[in-house]
């Protein structure tokens, strides 16, 4: 079975370093770049430096998911519901009382 991680290198504080993350926390990565409008490895720098992990691929990885959780969060802080409910929430009929 071949291995879901991939391997690249990358340009982090000025130094040359492999980062092994599988591949959707690599489009993940890409993504959220293009959203802040910054290169991949100035955001890897920024992840580097502000890290509290000693692995920077858990890092990264940590990154990704405090980025989504706090999109699916909403500017209140309060957790939405997922796209495919909120659909059905909108079709539902409302009960006033």
């Amino acid at each position: 079975m071949k291995s879901t991680v991939v391997k690249r290198s990358i340009v982090v504080g000025g130094h040359k370093t492999s980062v092994s993350l599988e591949e959707p926390f690599w489009t993940s990565m890409k993504e959220i770049s293009q959203q802040l409008r910054v290169m991949l490895s100035e955001l890897v720098s920024e992840i580097d430096t502000n890290r509290q992990q000693s692995n920077l691929s858990s890092a990264i990885r940590l990154f990704v998911l405090d980025h989504f959780k706090s999109l699916a969060a909403g500017p209140s802080g309060e957790s939405r519901p997922r796209a495919d409910h909120a659909q059905g929430l909108a079709e539902s009929p409302v009960e006033r009382g």
